[in-house]
């Protein structure tokens, strides 16, 4: 054979083949892996990315072309989450060699962003090496690491479509940029200290805002002034953090003072996980959520004084008063790195408090001139820089339960990747609760939930909430059809949905409908069949009007039947009860008709000249809407036990009431027991009032708060055990699913899965979205968005 004729028979063996990757696949070196994977096989062709995802082209000999269709996503790049790849025949053009085109705009987008990641091991090796250009670097990235969400001003994700469009490439960085052998190939936000953004440490100069002055050294004065004892505000990925030394009481109690932050925990820093060990236990998972690539905040029990080692770090008390755990994080940026200090440093605190840069209830400060008049009486200083934050983006809070993790505010290092959905949703966008907001977009079998946009009680949350949900629609790609919200008819949220409506449809969901929906989506049930729902939380819309909130459904996407539910009791004042634990201990005392009696620790909390008219307001029913919450019924027995009778935060008294549980050896008591039975309008009633007399003569017997705290759980754990049980006799359920905020509590929601386990159940529990409001709109969104569903029987809407 002449060859001629060799080279018409390899042509003529020869494939092409076009190969489109979907999922997280722009922004963390995708590209470049293409290019090696294409090169090491000696395959033609090119790659791109498209608003699509990644798509490239290959040709060469069929078994090659082969082999890169199975590898693209097997060998895929750690930081890349391959959703799926399709490749289709397309004609040979005989091209030679493997290019790298520029990306491809217009279409609609449909591929992921990527979360903002942790700074990787290869970035830090080389901000700590006095030898590499990016010595102390503090915007030091590659694309393996770095801001990625909170930059994205559009897709494709190029350096144009990201902030850092305003700081041109100098000559070194832009050789690394469009070089496919180098790590930082295409890594958008990539720079140094000769083309990238600039650090400035501001200090305020007297009393009037706005006033301050700018000292050299940024990161050296900035570390000096916080061993000090300053409040520095510090710009982070998705907006300011508020930081002190965590082991400075004074600074502590002055920022806690500053921020109006009552007693409600502060979350931490730490220089090295081995502080970070030193005041916690750390299991082997919450090792590794603290060393990934996410660096949530992780919730961990905290050591006491005699259990920490020689020499660790000091927390002062005012951190997290009242609380069992500490809320831990290592450092995610190369800022907090240099922050924290290199091993040459000067000794600085091996502990910051890095708390979000806003007042109570406000969203985070994300822009420089706003953080300079909003921030101005919370801090001394500001260490700032000029690469804007597009998207604001709170941390992530989790915790391990029974070794699994679970979401407590789901924001940085998670949003937006997306939830994968059992059944398909027309385009819908699903607005969540007024507490603890996200809302979800959705359509096909992807939901994308918001960053963690907080509680929609002032113009600042509206307008944030305004930005991110339009720059979520645009990196997603969907446009929505249907809006969800909740039935709740004064949620600020529901109100959005209204005034946004347009020509389309606003549908209401039923606020623990949605909970348990949520919880049912995340674990990929399709609907089909129905699950027994403990929806647990402080207050939610009730079908009759009152505020439900200690609830068991008989529930599918289609609708549910409130199977049991907590005796209703009267709530006083509405905010007020939830402020003044005392007024919803004495609400419960009267519903249980035990007297209010002086020795009781909740009738001592009681103002005299506020408990005459609380005694008429309660008998008369003047103001007091009807409550079936168990999260109201928590605080109740939080004050009445004596453990907290002013909440400075959501959630407060029953959180302080799990910490007094926590560890107790105490066995249970039979007397701490929910009284059970057949209601008027057809649900079981579980009464508490025989919890309550139970923890009344234990009161009176000198039992501490601890034995009585726990005593309680585990009441309510076997309540649930029984209902549930009740439930699977009549109705042959046998899947539990539990959601609501009082599932945060792990030591109820540990207990409540082993029991129902042990009884046979399947439980769900959330792995992907909180239980409480943060996960609402998971649940919206499927409810009314999802497509045709076989009937599942007599599930009611």
């Amino acid at each position: 054979m002449t060859a001629q004729q060799t080279d018409a028979a390899a042509e003529a063996l020869a494939q092409r083949r076009r190969v489109t990757v979907h999922g997280v696949v722009q922004g963390v070196g995708f590209r470049p892996f293409v290019h090696h994977l294409a090169s090491e096989l000696g395959l033609a062709g090119h790659v791109t990315n498209t608003g699509e995802g990644v798509v490239a082209e290959v040709e060469g000999p069929a078994e090659a072309v082969t082999a890169f269709c199975e590898r693209i996503a097997a060998d895929a790049p750690p930081l890349a989450a391959v959703e799926s790849v399709r490749h289709e025949p397309v004609p040979t053009t005989g091209s030679t060699g493997f290019g790298i085109l520029a990306s491809r705009s217009g279409g609609p987008s449909r591929t992921l962003v990527s979360p903002d990641t942790a700074t990787c091991d290869d970035c830090l090796a080389e901000m700590s090496d006095p030898a590499d250009r990016r010595y102390r670097h503090p915007f030091i990235t590659c694309t393996n690491c770095g801001p990625r969400f909170t930059i994205v001003t559009g897709l494709p994700y190029d350096r144009a479509n990201t902030t850092m469009v305003r700081f041109p490439m100098c000559e070194r960085c832009a050789s690394e940029y469009t070089d496919p052998a180098d790590r930082r190939f295409h890594a958008q936000p990539v720079a140094c200290h000769d083309c990238g953004p600039r650090l400035r440490l501001l200090l305020r100069a007297g009393d009037e805002p706005g006033n301050t002055v700018t000292r050299s050294r940024p990161l050296a004065e900035a570390r000096r002034l916080l061993a000090e004892g300053a409040i520095l505000a510090v710009k982070g990925l998705g907006g300011y953090h508020l930081a002190c030394d965590a082991g400075n009481a004074d600074s502590v109690r002055r920022l806690r003072r500053r921020k109006a932050r009552g007693d409600k925990p502060f979350a931490l820093m730490a220089r090295r996980l081995a502080d970070a060990e030193a005041i916690a236990r750390i299991g082997p998972l919450e090792r590794d959520l603290l060393t990934g690539t996410r660096r949530p905040v992780v919730l961990l029990r905290a050591r006491t004084v005699a259990e920490r080692p020689a020499g660790a770090p000091t927390v002062a008390d005012s951190v997290a008063p009242g609380s069992a755990d500490l809320g831990v994080m290592l450092p995610y940026t190369p800022l907090h790195h240099l922050l924290m200090g290199l091993p040459d440093d000067p000794p600085g605190p091996r502990l910051l408090v890095l708390t979000s840069g806003n007042l109570g209830g406000e969203p985070i400060v994300t822009d420089d001139d706003e953080a300079l008049e909003r921030l101005a009486r919370l801090t001394d200083g500001w260490l700032t820089h000029d690469r804007p934050i597009h998207v604001p983006c709170d941390d992530s809070v989790v915790r391990v339960l029974d070794g699994e993790e679970l979401p407590v505010r789901r924001s940085r290092g998670y949003a937006p990747f997306p939830v994968t959905l059992p059944v398909p949703v027309v385009p819908a966008l699903a607005v969540g609760g007024d507490l603890k907001n996200t809302f979800c977009l959705g359509e096909g079998r992807r939901a994308w939930l918001s960053a963690h946009i907080g509680d929609m009680d002032d113009l600042a949350t509206l307008t944030a909430f305004d930005r991110a949900e339009g720059q979520l629609e645009e990196i997603t790609g969907v446009t929505p059809t249907v809006l969800a919200a909740d039935r709740h008819p004064g949620y600020r949220s529901g109100q959005w949905a209204r005034r946004h409506a347009g020509a389309r449809e606003v549908r209401r969901v039923q606020h623990h409908h949605a909970h348990i929906a949520s919880a049912m989506a995340e674990h990929g049930l399709d609907g089909s069949r129905r699950v027994i729902g403990v929806a647990f939380d402080g207050t939610g819309y009730g079908d009759d009007g009152t505020v439900w909130g200690g609830e068991f459904l008989l529930a599918d996407y289609r609708g549910f039947d409130r199977f049991a539910h907590l005796a209703p009791v009267p709530l006083p004042g509405g905010d007020a009860a939830v402020q003044r634990p005392y007024r919803m201990a004495l609400a419960h005392l009267y519903a249980a008709r035990l007297p209010w009696t002086d020795d009781l620790p909740c009738v001592a909390a009681c103002p005299d000249a506020e408990r005459r008219p609380l005694a008429r307001q309660v008998e008369r029913g003047l103001h007091c809407v009807p409550t079936s919450s168990m999260g109201r019924l928590f605080d109740a027995v939080a004050s009445l036990a004596g453990v907290c009778h002013h909440a400075g935060y959501e959630a407060q008294a029953a959180m302080e009431l799990e910490a007094a549980a926590t560890g107790c050896p105490e066995p249970p008591d039979p007397a701490y027991a929910f009284g059970l039975s057949p209601g008027p309008d057809g649900p079981l009633i579980a009464d508490p009032a025989p919890v309550l007399a139970a923890v009344v003569a234990d009161l009176r017997r000198g039992t501490g708060q601890d034995v009585i705290a726990a005593r309680f759980h585990h009441a309510v754990t076997q309540l649930v055990r029984h209902v549930c049980a009740a439930a699977r006799e009549r109705h042959g359920l046998d899947t539990v699913a539990l959601s609501g905020g009082v599932f945060a509590n792990v030591l109820l929601s540990g207990a409540c899965a082993r029991d129902l386990r042990e009884d046979g159940f399947t439980v769900l529990r959330h792995r992907f979205v909180p239980p409480g409001d943060g996960g609402l709109a998971l649940g919206q969104l499927i409810v009314t968005a999802r497509e045709a569903l076989p009937d599942a029987g007599t599930a009611t809407p």
